[in-house]
């Protein structure tokens, strides 16, 4: 057994980030280390000290490793140091040179440690072998002379001896046979490196690499056959997200692992599927029939994804969508086959999820006006082609306003005014939300206070302002928002921000963290569209919630079906049980009002007041309606 305490290594490289490295790992593993940052230094440091082992870095500044190597050979006092080599370099010219000079071996960077321990560990077990059976050799010799003068007991010397080399010849072998599959186990983790490389680290399916070799191959193939047609199929799990949140990663990790064996089981031999990474995997079928068959495959893999999962107790259900690209389209690349696959499968949740689309260009200028919208809305926003309009919140006793939301529209240059609908969800995507978020809320603010000093009540108007879940996630976000505050004068329980119940569904413990400081602040908090995701009942009690708001669905239901009149009792019942407000959206009739007051809603929003208008048609509104029950049925 090695003992590690007893050998001392030199490192020598001139990347401090190296040294830290490697000094810190063979520490760890027991070595006593010492470093020098280039070949000069090592050299003079070698007139003191005498390491078991010398790892060696090739590229260094003044005399490089191999210079190093060669003068520490052609000196008596080191020659018989083992020298490891430290190179990136993979040329075999390279790698020969530093054998030939008088090297032992080389570790390639970047650095694998199991690697770096094993070649140690077996060169010093060497040398200090190699360093034993010399030092019994010369003692052997030594007892072969001083016994041959002894001639009365030379035959019975002669016949120990012959039994301790025999005995030191078994162990040597035994020692060489260590050493053999020491080798043996280096290669194979070499081999296992060049495996990782090429596959996926959960699944242990192929990687995005692989898979794009193997696609080029293909592409390839189809231009020598006229015969030859393959067809690539690009594979999303829906909704993976939910299940990682509500059930943990490791299940998630577990669905993962079992969709990727459903796919390898539905599939050919000749055919190949590759994991992209999260929950994308990408299916090459080779050599098909004719263009209707991956049609056919794909049916099949839905409804085999279709039956439940049972994964650490849990049943879990998952439903794919999925892009198809037929090489008959002509490519020359795998990358475009694969951007058009993404496409249609992107296609295909937008038409519902859980479905398959096979690509068409069409396809693609959609995607292409999805990008131009994209830069439209980034120039849009630094000219400032965006308005807030107000849409009034009503007591729906008194007739009184409240407060309004603040509600962002884009005047496009080309004269379109977009709907939030049409473009939040694309600023959300890219990050642009959090610039225009800000801008939203620093007019709200601004425009609240100025309809305080002018039309005071008690309590003052307050202002509602949506909140995304990529601005929340912010860490700058409770500064900014108390600056406005600061800035606007208006005071923070004025100021409502509002949270879709998704959102709240989402939410990891920063967020939570978050909500409390927005809470301690004196911001009020507001659920928007409460009700559509009833699993959020359950955690309504974690968060420090002021009003709920019922989502116009239920609302739109009254006086035609009457179905969501029971989901309103319920969440009425909930908020008044957490001393919550509610806020009905979606009013358009006064059957709609009626029926709300009687059943305990406090305030409400809708066209039956006012749709959302810009701040000067607002004042007026103020004007007429402040402390006036003149709405209509009221």
């Amino acid at each position: 057994m090695l003992n590690q305490k007893e050998n001392v290594i030199l490192i020598v490289d001139d990347n401090p980030n190296n040294l830290k490295l490697l000094f810190d790992f063979l520490k760890d593993s027991g070595f006593k280390v010492l470093v020098a940052k280039d070949g000069e230094s090592a050299i003079e440091k070698l007139q003191e000290v005498s390491p078991n082992i010398i790892l060696l870095d090739v590229m260094m500044p003044g005399i490089d490793g191999f210079e190093t190597c060669y003068r520490l050979k052609a000196s008596v006092v080191t020659k018989d140091i083992p020298v490891i080599f430290m190179t990136a370099l993979t040329d075999r010219v390279d790698k020969v040179k530093g054998l030939s000079m008088g090297a032992v071996d080389y570790i390639t960077k970047p650095f694998q440690q199991e690697e770096v321990l094993a070649r140690v560990q077996l060169h010093l077990g060497l040398r200090n072998l190699t360093k034993t059976l010399e030092e019994q050799n010369v003692l052997l010799k030594e007892e072969i002379e001083a016994r041959r003068e002894a001639e009365a007991a030379l035959q019975k010397l002669t016949s120990e001896l012959e039994q301790r080399v025999a005995s030191q010849t078994a162990e040597l072998r035994q020692a060489v046979n260590e050493l053999q599959q020491a080798q043996i186990q280096l290669l194979q983790r070499e081999e296992k490196l060049g495996h990782d490389a090429f596959h996926d680290a959960l699944t242990d399916l192929p990687n995005r690499a692989w898979f794009m070799n193997r696609l080029q191959q293909a592409i390839d193939l189809s231009y020598r056959r006229e015969d030859y047609l393959y067809a690539v199929l690009f594979i999303d799990l829906d909704r993976f997200k939910v299940v990682n949140d509500s059930l943990g990663h490791l299940v998630g990790d577990e669905l993962l692992k079992s969709v990727a064996r459903q796919l390898q089981a539905s599939l050919r031999h000749t055919d190949a599927v590759a994991r992209f990474g999260g929950d994308e995997f990408v299916i090459l079928l080779e050599d098909i029939k004719d263009i209707d068959e991956p049609n056919r495959v794909a049916e099949r893999i839905q409804n085999q994804l279709r039956q439940p999962f049972n994964l650490n107790d849990y049943e879990v259900f998952t439903e794919i969508s999925m892009g198809i690209i037929v090489s008959t389209m002509g490519y020359d690349r795998p990358e475009d086959i694969l951007r058009d696959a993404d496409i249609a499968m992107y296609y295909a949740k937008a038409q519902g999820r859980g479905r398959y689309e096979v690509f068409d260009p069409a396809m693609q200028t959609v995607a292409r006006t999805r990008l131009q919208l994209e830069n439209d809305l980034r120039r849009a926003i630094a000219l400032q082609e965006f308005c807030v309009h107000y849409q009034p919140i009503v007591s729906l006793s008194t007739g009184q306003v409240s407060g309004f939301e603040a509600l962002v529209r884009w005047h496009h240059a080309s004269g379109i005014i977009y709907p939030p609908a049409e473009f939040i969800p694309v600023a959300e995507e890219t990050g642009l939300i959090n610039e225009l978020g800000w801008w939203v809320l620093q007019e709200a603010c601004h425009q609240i206070g100025i309809w305080q000093q002018e039309f005071p009540q008690t309590p003052p108007l307050a202002i509602n302002v949506n909140l995304s879940g990529v601005q929340l996630k912010q860490v700058n976000l409770l500064n900014r928002i108390e600056d406005i505050l600061q800035q606007t004068g208006i005071p923070s329980y004025c100021l409502k921000l509002e949270i879709t119940e998704s959102c709240i569904l989402e939410t990891v413990s920063r967020e939570e963290k978050m909500l409390k400081q927005l809470k301690a602040l004196g911001i009020q908090l507001c659920i928007d569209d409460f009700g559509t995701g009833y699993s959020s009942l359950s955690r309504l009690h974690e968060f420090p919630i002021d009003t709920l708001k019922i989502d116009r669905s239920f609302v739109s239901r009254i006086g035609v079906d009457n179905s969501g009149v029971e989901i309103i009792q319920t969440i009425v019942t909930l908020a008044r049980s957490r001393g919550m407000d509610i806020v009905a959206e979606g009013i358009e009739t006064p059957t709609q009002l009626q029926k709300l007051r009687d059943l305990g809603c406090e305030l409400g929003q809708g066209y039956l007041f006012s749709k959302p208008v810009d701040s000067f048609k607002a004042t007026e509104l103020l004007g007429l309606k402040v402390g006036v029950v003149s709405w209509p049925a009221i």
